[in-house]
C-alpha cells in the first residue's frame, strides 16, 4: 500500500502528504519545487525550491530533517526557501539553534516576499506571492510561465526568416505569462475573491479543510479555513480552472470519505475536474 498520495491533476504530478493540522508537504517534479513542509519528502529531496505557506508546525515543522536530507545525499548548495518576509528571522534563528543543538550546518538561501512580489525561479519561470488569510504571516503562490509570442507584424514571415531575424538580434517577440500553478492553503476562501488570476492556473491547488456539517462554514472561517460549502457557492468561478486538486483535507475524514463527499456535494461540471489529494488508504502516521 502506497505511503504517499500521488494524483495528476492537469499537467502536473502531486506527490506527498497533506493532513490539516498534522502535515502538508506537496512535491511538483514538473516545476523542481516541494511546497510546504511539514514532513520530510525524501523523494523530493533534489527539489531546487521549496515554498513556505507559514510558519505553523505542519507546514514547516519538518525543515531540518528535510535538510538533513538533502545533506545525505550530497546537496552541497543550499535550498532557496522562498517564504513571506516576515518569517524570515525566525526561521533563520530557529534553523541557527536546531544546527548548534546538532552540530551541523543547516545553511539556506532565503527569499522573502511579500504580497504581489515576483522572483524569477529561473530564465522561463515566475513564481508571484498571493495575500492569504490566516492568522499569522501566511502567502500563496502562483507560478507563471514565461512565454515569447510572436507579433502580430511577423506573423507571416517563414520560419527560417524569423530564425535569422532572431539570431540578428532583431526584437520579433512579445513577453507573455501563462498561469501555470498556484498553491493556497490555509486560508480564507476570499483568497479567489481578491486574486482571482489564481482561477486561470493550469492546475490550482486549495485547501478545503472542512467538507460536511461535522464543522461549521462559521467555524472553519474562525480558523481561517475553507470549507467546502463555500467552493460549492463559488462553482461558476472556477469555470475557467482547467483542473482544481483539494486538499488539506481535516482528520474528522477518513481518505475513503473524501471522494463520495465530492461526488454528492459538488455540482458535476466541477467535481469532473476535481482532485482529492488523500490516501488510498488510512492517513500515514
Amino acid at each position: 500500500m502506497p505511503v504517499l498520495a500521488e494524483l495528476r491533476a492537469g499537467p502536473f504530478t502531486l506527490r506527498g502528504m497533506s493532513l490539516g493540522g498534522v502535515y502538508t508537504s506537496i512535491h511538483v517534479p514538473e516545476l523542481d519545487c516541494v511546497f510546504d513542509v511539514g514532513i520530510a519528502l525524501r523523494s523530493a529531496s533534489a527539489v531546487g525550491t521549496l515554498f513556505l505557506s507559514h510558519g505553523h508546525a505542519d507546514h514547516v515543522g519538518a525543515l531540518t530533517t528535510f535538510l538533513g536530507i538533502r545533506a545525505l545525499h550530497g546537496k552541497k548548495s543550499p535550498l532557496k526557501v522562498v517564504m513571506p518576509a516576515e518569517i524570515v528571522d525566525d526561521l533563520q534563528a530557529g534553523l541557527t539553534a536546531m544546527a548548534s543543538l546538532q552540530r551541523w550546518p543547516l545553511a539556506i538561501e532565503p527569499i522573502g516576499l511579500r504580497p504581489g512580489d515576483t522572483y524569477a525561479l529561473r530564465k522561463d519561470l515566475i513564481v508571484r506571492a498571493v495575500k492569504t488569510f490566516h492568522p499569522v504571516p501566511s502567502l500563496g503562490f502562483l507560478l507563471c510561465r514565461q512565454v515569447d509570442k510572436l507579433k502580430r507584424d511577423f506573423h507571416d514571415l517563414p520560419g527560417p526568416e524569423i530564425a535569422r531575424r532572431r539570431a540578428a538580434g532583431e526584437d520579433l517577440f512579445d513577453r507573455a505569462e501563462r498561469a501555470e500553478l498556484a498553491y493556497l492553503t490555509d486560508t480564507l476562501v476570499s483568497v479567489i475573491d481578491h486574486s482571482p488570476e489564481v482561477l486561470g492556473a493550469r492546475t490550482l491547488i486549495l485547501e478545503s479543510t472542512f467538507l460536511d456539517d461535522r464543522k461549521s462554514r462559521e467555524a472553519a472561517r474562525a480558523g481561517c479555513h475553507v470549507h467546502l460549502d463555500e467552493i460549492v457557492e463559488r462553482a461558476d468561478a472556477f469555470a475557467a480552472t482547467p483542473a482544481l486538486a483539494l486538499m488539506h483535507v481535516s482528520q474528522l475524514y477518513q481518505p475513503g470519505e473524501v471522494g463520495p463527499i465530492l461526488d454528492a456535494r459538488l455540482p458535476p461540471e466541477l467535481r469532473a475536474k476535481t482532485h482529492v489529494f488523500a490516501p488510498s488508504g488510512p492517513w500515514p502516521g
